[in-house]
């Protein structure tokens, strides 16, 4: 194989990882996956890898696979800097694994190790952001985060993960400006995030007509997105457009297993609606499931918010 080859190779692989490193970072981003931003005042939940494995038994360490065609390459060739990057890479996949089950400070290391390797590496930046927000280290994550944008301005995770913290830490009108930005990216896969975000901190800053408009726009990309639909029922509940809020809390139901979110906005639609039946069954289901939630206990004092 020419060395003229073997770099486009490299190239071509090194353009495929950061593709994967860039899904897996949003993955695990506390970001609003299913119901976990249902309510306002909720901390999104990251979904957790309880398999019990640890990557690092296979990983770590690992010798770098030689490269056909002879030698090592010289330091700031093509073939170095990819190397870097791969090997930077799987620190970060091990580092965005132990930030899924909150173990903070395997993370951390992981992601010291990758920048040690590879400094310009912006999505790694990025997760070490995410790590600091969830540890309440505001001055270390903003530092994170401004210098993963200082790297790559345009990257689209970044700016949506950087807007979420910034809403995070009571800061949801700067938040709006970067989950624009992210949006303005047309190859983006999934716009639908930002806007729902968006939508979330809108609320958050007194802004309702904002925030529908928003979560509109999600719903309108992805009539799956389950925080779009559960905010838009709410605000048609809110407005006494029964039909239309009813429509959602139903779609949502049937689409997602249930939560005690949306278990409590089913049963306050169906009420208003006049449905006793499907009250009563989804009263039963939330008292059966979760009976320790706040949303039992407002059931349980009748509570309905009307």
């Amino acid at each position: 194989m020419s060395p003229s080859t073997m770099t486009a190779a490299s190239r071509a692989l090194e353009r495929s990882r950061a593709g994967v490193l860039r899904r897996l970072v949003a993955l695990v981003l506390a970001g609003c996956a299913l119901v976990a931003c249902t309510s306002v005042d909720e901390k999104p939940q990251v979904v957790r890898d309880l398999r019990g494995n640890d990557p690092r038994d296979a990983r770590r360490d690992a010798p770098a696979r030689a490269e056909p065609g002879g030698g090592a390459p010289l330091a700031g060739t093509p073939q170095n800097d990819s190397e870097q990057r791969r090997r930077a890479s799987i620190r970060l996949e091990l580092a965005a694994g132990y930030y899924q089950q909150g173990n903070y400070p395997q993370a951390l290391e992981e992601l010291r190790s990758a920048l040690a390797t590879d400094p310009n590496f912006a999505q790694a930046y990025g997760l070490l952001g995410l790590v600091y927000m969830d540890m309440n280290d505001r001055v270390r994550a903003d530092e994170s985060f401004q210098r993963a944008l200082r790297i790559d301005p345009d990257d689209s995770e970044l700016l949506n993960n950087y807007g979420w913290y910034l809403c995070q830490t009571e800061r949801p009108r700067e938040s709006i400006a970067q989950f624009q930005a992210a949006l303005k990216n047309p190859l983006y896969q999934t716009p639908a995030k930002p806007l729902h975000n968006a939508g979330i901190c809108s609320l958050r800053a007194g802004d309702l007509k904002g925030a529908e408009a928003y979560f509109d726009q999600a719903f309108r990309i992805d009539p799956r997105n389950p925080v779009a639909m559960y905010h838009l029922s709410e605000i048609y509940l809110r407005r006494g457009e029964l039909d239309r809020a009813r429509f959602l809390s139903q779609r949502l139901l049937a689409s997602y297993p249930a939560s005690a979110e949306t278990l409590w906005l089913g049963i306050r639609v169906d009420r208003r609606a006049g449905d006793r039946d499907s009250v009563a069954s989804l009263s039963a289901q939330l008292r059966r499931q979760f009976p320790s939630s706040r949303e039992a206990n407002l059931l349980q004092r009748g509570a309905f918010g009307d």
